[in-house]
């Protein structure tokens, strides 16, 4: 089929999600390979998205594919109720790598389902109801996970599932200065306070919140939630769905903070998307508690083998390739990247990274620090640059006054300067039509 005829056979019998139909313009995909995807026609782009903070490893590794392949021969399928090797060697891997005791695995179908069972988890261990949650969040698109999310996207589904609180989200942008490590948890303790900590079960949140701004908590925050936490008897939950596996340069994010959270979520880049597959990873004291207790959870696809044998192939890759510490040296080189842009246009306000998870924020003027587009909204200058990037092939998200600089991990220096001589482009292009002189 030509990109033109999947485009349309796609409109016409599918639904595109967060989006008002009519305007959906998607990019027809026929393959994919390391950095790269392209259309029927040919046309490439470089996935400086990773997809959608996903495919940590590049497209078509083969032997993530041949994992997949062997797998599907010997055994398909086994419904959750039933032992598989591949089943019982992830959740032993995957104990190496969690931080701290968690050792105990509850396989979903994505990141999603993860933190709809971690919040259930955390209700049935503490017998209480109330669950934590910041603004500036998304922790995925199903009831309960909507519900956690502090943006937007939740609007629309409200008023949602009983129970939960939302907190303030400690924040660094162009629209206002950064908040205090201290500031912050004064903030959170004292609605802890006014809520009644006996009846909170836990607090989630993204460890590096990710779709609404790249936004690293400041230096205490984390250790001073913990302790607050630790004190109240309240389950900290991390959502590590797209800060996992290597995208800050560490296996998790929590290993930049040395804590240890009570339960873990993942997704994404633990089989690199290339098929389905959610965890929570818990400590063994909540496993315990299900010894004699019944987990009330379950899933027609939790544990499929597939997706087992996929996340251990992939994970094999991370390790053979060095993938983690490639993703904190590449990363030292799109921060200075990012430093360039920002020295050379006056419309990038900020930006912010850690490893290979990276975001610019646009200004129209750096004295007022005024964002380049509304709150939840778009602007000219920003449909400019959107279309600019697909122009040159160049794929990321453009969502509201940001853009993100988020490649896989196996990306090279000469395709990280490629990508960003493109972006140098489109920020002259925005710049020019804000009236901004463009330094050297």
């Amino acid at each position: 089929m030509t990109g033109e005829e999947i485009v349309a056979l796609n409109k016409q019998h599918t639904l595109y999600e967060w989006s008002a139909q009519s305007h959906v313009d998607p990019i027809p995909v026929a393959g994919a390979k390391g950095v790269h995807f392209w259309t029927p026609e040919g046309k490439r782009y470089i996935d400086f998205n990773s997809q959608l903070m996903c495919t940590n490893i590049g497209h078509g590794h083969p032997k993530v594919i041949e994992a997949i392949r062997v797998q599907a021969e010997q055994l398909a399928y086994a419904n959750p109720f039933m032992a598989t090797e591949a089943r019982g060697r992830l959740g032993a891997k995957l104990a190496e790598l969690c931080p701290g005791d968690i050792d105990v695995f509850f396989f979903t179908n994505g990141g999603a389902e993860a933190n709809e069972n971690a919040i259930r988890l955390a209700r049935l261990v503490t017998g209480r109801h109330k669950i934590l949650a910041r603004y500036r969040s998304y922790h995925g698109g199903t009831a309960g996970s909507l519900t956690l999310t502090g943006d937007p996207r939740r609007w629309a589904s409200e008023p949602g599932i009983p129970g939960v609180v939302r907190v303030p989200h400690p924040y660094h942008g162009v629209q206002r200065g950064s908040d205090t490590a201290s500031e912050a948890l004064a903030q959170l303790d004292e609605i802890i306070m006014l809520e009644g900590p006996h009846t909170i079960a836990a607090f989630i949140l993204e460890t590096v919140t990710g779709t609404n701004g790249v936004l690293p908590p400041p230096p205490g925050y984390l250790e001073g939630v913990r302790a607050l936490c630790d004190r109240h008897g309240i389950l900290l939950i991390c959502d590590e769905v797209m800060s996992g596996f290597g995208r800050t340069g560490k296996w998790f994010a929590v290993d930049h903070y040395g804590v240890v959270p009570d339960i873990i979520t993942m997704a994404k880049g633990l089989t690199s998307a290339y098929v389905p597959l959610g965890a929570l990873g818990m400590r063994r004291a909540l496993a315990d508690h299900f010894q004699q207790k019944v987990f009330y959870g379950g899933l027609t696809y939790n544990s499929h083998p597939l997706g087992c044998a996929t996340a251990l192939a992939t994970i094999q890759v991370y390790e053979d390739e060095g993938l983690i510490d490639r993703a904190r040296v590449m990363g030292e080189l799109m921060r200075s990247l990012h430093e360039e842009m920002q020295a050379k246009h006056p419309c990038v306000g900020e930006f912010r990274s850690i490893g290979l998870f990276g975001i610019v924020e646009l200004v129209r003027d750096r004295a007022t620090r005024e964002a380049l587009a509304p709150f939840n909204g778009t602007s000219p200058e920003m449909q400019i640059l959107a279309k600019h990037f697909r122009e040159e092939g160049l794929y990321t998200f453009v969502r509201w006054n940001n853009f993100f600089t988020n490649p896989p991990l196996v990306i090279t220096e000469a395709e990280m300067r490629e990508a960003f001589a493109i972006i140098d482009r489109g920020l002259t292009k925005v710049d020019a039509a804000l009236g901004h002189h463009v330094g050297a």
